[in-house]
């Protein structure tokens, strides 16, 4: 069991924290026993405790007695942890090599991670607050330059590796399903349902454009190919017979992704109400916010999606500043899909410090806004699903993988052979940490001008080679609220794990992972899995576990409800 002593004012990023990191904690309790101790205030009790892990960039009062010696103090700096560097976004303390330095300072000579011995005890000093940290992370989000960096799965991996490289044996229900790498969940904002719709408007100009002069320069620039510039040339003669009616509209997006995502549960987000362009919308370009289509022009289509096991939301308008206007798109989408209990994202990612709180309010069961315009990564510094600071239940499902992003000129605007490598290290992260990919594909994307659907399908096709599970928005955050119901409690001498809840209704199973302790200084940053140091059990919750059980040699079932995953077992 941990135990965490931390500042009144840290309480509510301490909890979310280890949600995300699922391991046995507590706060800090006087006269219980723990294997490891969690500072960040400057008094820390002398107490029967294995391992301390202080955290803080301020010089404290036990910093004297364990001999450490500070340095400096930078701000904006970054740490040097096996190899990746982590952002810190707040004040940096460095400290002269006094003992073993497990973090360096990129750029400096010091460390700011520091690992000693005093009387049998294993201290480690990091010089950052690590829950003003999370916080920042959970509440503001990271500015772009960082966005590739997982900054709080990173921040995660510095505890786990610190706890086993003391010698304690430790328990974790890591962010993927029982016999699965990690969660791939694909989803569509739905802007447009046809060019028909847009008739001498500036969708329709700016089609003609960039399909012609727009698409010889792409050409000459090298990168577009002679084929897809004869293809974008053909689709705008074409235009004239797609509105009379005599060939298809290759702005309608359906029948395409049905067919790449058939049995893989995708989610569309669909616009509530059409010629809105919605309040508090900034820039020259506010109007053009406004779609031409909204849910009601698609009755037969939603039916059909979900016949077909795709998930339907709202793609916000007003619903992330107004909580009545939230509520009224909520309403308009489920009175047509008949289902109220739906997630939202907002159109174009508009949030400010109140979006959350509003959506909550509104009765939202999750938001999938938390993401870039201009690149693709981790705004929030995380691969799992959250719940924001503020907010009591509603989940943020983070946005990592978008097609405009990728491929607007004004954007990255890169090459496929380059964007397939940003893609393939957002996979690789949720490899290596567990997790969500969630992928965002636009309904014109397959379709004429950009022809980014070859993209997609290679991307999808990628996706189901590997262990992943597919699930849709709403799927992925009930699998993940599951796992948040586990509560770890002292009954006597013994910790114990329950679900709230009970059985997993009809999810995946979780996972309890054994990791064994393992002094070597050659793991790369954020290992968790696949080694010879974890075992990996599988449980539906149905049960509570007695974690006792689990430590020392092999973890043996206690019941029908848990089984060795190497033993193949289909709970």
């Amino acid at each position: 069991m941990i135990g965490v002593i931390s500042r009144s004012t840290e309480i509510e990023a301490v909890e979310e924290f280890f949600q995300l990191f699922k391991t046995p904690w507590e706060f800090f309790r006087e006269g219980q026993v723990y294997d490891v101790l969690i500072a960040t205030t400057d008094q820390i009790p002398e107490i029967g405790v294995k391992t301390i892990l202080s955290y803080g960039s301020e010089i404290k009062s036990s910093d004297r007695g364990a001999k450490v010696k500070t340095s400096s103090t930078w701000h904006g700096a970054k740490l040097d942890f096996r190899g990746t560097q982590i952002p810190i976004y707040g004040d940096l303390l460095g400290f002269e090599a006094g003992g073993s330095g497990v973090l360096g300072v990129v750029g400096k000579s010091e460390f700011s991670g520091l690992q000693l011995n005093s009387a049998g005890v294993t201290i480690f000093r990091f010089g950052y607050d690590l829950f003003a940290e999370v916080g920042r992370l959970l509440k503001t989000g990271q500015p772009i330059e960082h966005a590739r960096t997982p900054t709080l799965e990173l921040h995660i991996a510095i505890m786990r590796d610190s706890i086993l490289s003391s010698g304690i044996e430790l328990i974790e229900i890591p962010a993927v399903p029982a016999g699965y790498e990690f969660t791939v969940c694909l989803t569509h904002d739905i802007d447009f349902v046809g060019i028909r719709l847009h008739f001498f408007d500036h969708s329709m100009w700016g089609f003609l454009y960039r399909s012609t002069v727009g698409a010889v320069r792409e050409f000459g620039r090298g990168r577009i190919s002679l084929g897809r510039l004869v293809r974008m040339w053909r689709a705008a003669g074409s235009l004239p017979f797609v509105y009379l009616g005599w060939m298809k509209d290759f702005w309608l997006p359906f029948e395409w992704y049905l067919k790449i995502e058939e049995g893989l549960s995708p989610t569309y987000f669909l616009i509530p109400f059409k010629h809105r362009a919605g309040d508090k919308v900034l820039g020259r370009h506010a109007n053009r916010r406004a779609t031409a289509y909204d849910v009601t022009d698609l009755r037969d289509w939603t039916a059909r999606l979900l016949e077909e096991g795709c998930e339907l939301g709202v793609h916000g308008i007003d619903a992330w500043h107004d909580v009545e206007k939230a509520r009224s798109e909520l309403e308009r989408v489920a009175g047509v899909t008949g289902r109220r209990d739906m997630g939202i994202r907002v159109h174009w990612l508009l949030h400010d410090d109140t979006t959350y709180r509003v959506m909550e309010e509104a009765g939202y069961s999750y938001d999938s806004t938390a993401g870039y315009n201009e690149t693709i990564g981790y705004r929030c510094g995380t691969t799992q699903p959250f719940r924001p600071l503020g907010a009591r239940e509603l989940l943020e499902l983070p946005l990592h993988i978008q097609d405009g992003a990728l491929f607007f000129p004004e954007r990255l605007g890169l090459p496929e052979s380059e964007a397939w490598q940003l893609c393939r290290e957002i996979v690789a992260n949720a490899k290596h940490f567990g997790g969500v990919v969630t992928v965002l594909w636009h309904d014109r994307s397959p379709g004429p001008e950009r022809f980014w659907g070859e993209f997609y399908a290679r991307l999808v096709q990628e996706l189901k080679s590997m262990a992943v599970w597919f699930a849709s928005g709403g799927r992925t955050v009930s699998w993940f609220r599951a796992r948040r119901e586990v509560v770890f409690e002292r009954v006597g001498a013994t910790v114990r794990a329950k679900r709230c809840s009970g059985e997993m209704m009809g999810l995946p199973p979780l996972t309890l992972r054994v990791h064994r302790p393992d002094s070597s200084l050659t793991r790369t940053a954020g290992r968790a899995a696949g080694s010879a140091q974890a075992v990996d059990i599988c449980w539906t919750g149905g049960t509570e576990i007695a974690l006792d059980a689990l430590l020392g040699g092999v973890p043996r079932p206690q019941t029908a409800d848990i089984c060795p995953l190497t033993t193949g077992c289909d709970l």
